[in-house]
């Protein structure tokens, strides 16, 4: 099941947010964790993580921070997105976890 919950933001410098629950077996581990980094990175805007709605907050192109998060399945991942392309940024990420890193 997923829990997602998105807020949208004006063209202003507030971010978006969103959260969706890891349903991969396996939680965050290596291999989702550079799939999400290498997603992230194909957006100028800037993407972080967290495992509570108030962080601490990581930047979600960084694959060895994304792995420290050490997410486990049923976790909720808290996303916030910020800059020009970030409702596509923000969709994408989504749509990766939504899809359990292709490991569901």
């Amino acid at each position: 099941m997923h829990d997602v919950n998105a807020s949208r933001a004006s063209k202003t410098s507030v971010p978006l947010t969103a959260s969706a629950v890891l349903v991969n077996p396996v939680g965050l581990h290596a291999r989702p964790s550079v799939k999400l980094t290498q997603c992230a990175k194909g957006f100028a805007a800037t993407i972080e993580i967290a495992l509570a709605p108030d962080g601490p907050w990581t930047d979600a192109k960084s694959p060895v921070k994304v792995m420290r998060v050490k997410a486990p399945q049923g976790a909720v991942l808290y996303f916030r997105v910020a800059g020009s392309d970030g409702d596509a940024a923000l969709a994408a990420v989504l749509a990766l976890v939504h899809d359990g890193f292709g490991e569901a």
